[in-house]
């Protein structure tokens, strides 16, 4: 496993690390053993970030995470995420009293005195207008229940405005071989403040995994199934926001591409990791293969330049034209 530094922070994090939506809800039944198991394998394998949310299960992927720390000695640094409970969701939600309540309950279900880091759940764009809102972040630091705390976007001018505030230390954001935005603007500003960025949906929801085609069927209680076109929450967060079909076919151009000694999954993680600004990808896993097939990829050889032009090509032919300047 390779380790990457985390910004301002300065934590050495694994390059590969573990995003913890799926054991907590919205991708169908997971059962808490192979969830355990599957946080096990990833520290085994040298993962030492994982990415959580007190929505993932209401509070469900907190909690599991809490259990399997309690059973390591590693340092294992988990971010967390604040916001995404308020109903109605708007930017009047993000206030002193409804923050201080969400960072306490984080703080129960994870069993820890202090967080790591704390994002904002994709706010709504008008709370990156609002400095009072990261003013209350700096004096929860201030108070101790906080290390440090980034921002979680839908898109990049919301990242852009967010790393104008100096407490924020780190910006989440959907990076993929069909979300390629960051790579204009975002990733020189993120760089040249020293910003982490954390890499989500580095999969396009299993897309790029290789291991669905037309007949895929997904469950009620998968977004796969009922966030396609945005009803639940941002459409960018399924599939990557690309169109389900359109997203099949460019998967079998890319199936062309991959060198010998990778899997899809590990050819598209290691397209992020080629690019520097990242400071961790956070692709989830259900059980301790794909835990374990995940962080292969770190150790894998860099992807050679032209098989970067030729992803490039089908990212411009087939997929930019939808998502490019939505997100």
């Amino acid at each position: 496993m390779n380790y990457r530094i985390f910004g301002k922070c300065g934590w050495a994090v694994s390059e590969i690390g573990f995003g913890a939506w799926a054991i907590g809800g919205s991708w169908g039944k997971v059962q808490e053993d192979d969830a355990v198991a599957a946080l096990h394998r990833a520290i085994d394998c040298g993962l030492n970030f994982i990415d959580t949310a007190d929505v993932y299960g209401d509070g469900r992927s907190e909690k599991i995470v809490a259990k399997v720390l309690k059973d390591r000695k590693e340092r294992i640094y988990v971010a967390t995420k604040a916001g995404r409970r308020l109903s109605p969701h708007v930017a009047d939600g993000y206030n002193r009293e409804n923050l201080n309540a969400f960072v306490d309950r984080s703080l129960k279900n994870l069993e820890v005195e202090t967080i790591d880091l704390l994002q904002l759940h994709c706010p709504p764009t008008e709370v990156y207008y609002r400095p009072e809102v990261f003013e209350v972040l700096d004096d929860i630091v201030k108070q101790g229940k906080l290390q440090n705390y980034g921002v979680s976007v839908e898109k990049v001018e919301e990242g852009l405005k967010a790393i104008e505030y100096p407490g924020v230390k780190s910006v989440q954001i959907i990076f993929n071989i069909f979300r390629q935005r960051p790579t204009e603007l975002f990733f020189a500003e993120c760089r040249k403040r020293r910003v982490a960025v954390i890499a989500r949906v580095p999969l396009a929801s299993g897309l790029l995994t290789g291991k669905m085609t037309k007949e895929t069927t997904f469950s009620s209680d998968d977004h796969r199934n009922y966030n396609r076109y945005g009803q639940a929450f941002d459409r960018g967060e399924t599939f990557a926001g690309v169109d389900y079909e359109k997203g099949l076919q460019a998967v079998e151009e890319l199936r062309n591409l991959i060198p010998e000694g990778f899997n899809l999954t590990q050819f598209a993680l290691k397209w992020i990791l080629m690019f520097p600004e990242v400071s961790v990808v956070i692709p989830g896993a259900k059980n301790p293969l794909q835990a374990e097939d995940n962080a292969k990829a770190s150790s894998l050889p860099p992807l050679g330049e032209k098989v970067m032009e030729e992803i490039q090509k089908i990212y411009e032919a087939s997929i930019k034209q939808d998502v490019h300047h939505r997100w």
